[in-house]
């Protein structure tokens, strides 16, 4: 956890973004490190969880990250927390919570409240198109040979 602090840290005081780190553990070994990164890219999806899942994945060269463990400063918010589950690790270790979080300016119960509500409800309109064309592309993936599943 020392470590995803330290990440965490570094971003913070070089302005790259809030203040959270994660690492990404495998046989003991520190596979994957990254913190937030949101401001010094201009990317929302830069935070500390998902460049560490990245940089994790390129090291392994691999897109599943089974047999790891992550180490993040703080509980993940939804999108870092589904970037986890599709990346699948074995355990999810947090230091500060998202009421922490959220307390010095970082919360995230919109996203978390949103994603409950039926999609008529939500804040941003969401509207279903093309179902039919888009089929298609579902189809040809079902009879795909070559396929990699994941």
């Amino acid at each position: 956890m020392q470590e995803a602090i330290n990440m965490g840290l570094k971003g913070m005081r070089s302005n790259q973004g809030g203040p959270f780190g994660c690492v990404i553990v495998k046989d003991d070994e520190i596979v994957g490190r990254g913190h937030n990164q949101v401001v010094g890219t201009n990317d929302p999806t830069a935070h500390a969880e998902i460049t560490a899942i990245r940089d994790a994945c390129k090291n392994l060269n691999d897109f599943q990250l089974e047999d790891c463990e992550v180490y993040t400063t703080c509980e993940p918010c939804p999108m870092c927390l589904g970037a986890i589950y599709w990346a699948r690790p074995k355990v999810i270790y947090y230091g500060n919570t998202r009421i922490d979080a959220a307390n010095i300016g970082f919360d995230d119960s919109l996203i978390y409240d949103e994603i409950t509500k039926p999609l008529t409800e939500r804040l941003i309109p969401i509207h279903a198109i093309g179902r039919e064309l888009a089929m298609e592309m579902f189809k040809e993936w079902v009879i795909k040979n070559d396929k990699t599943a994941y």
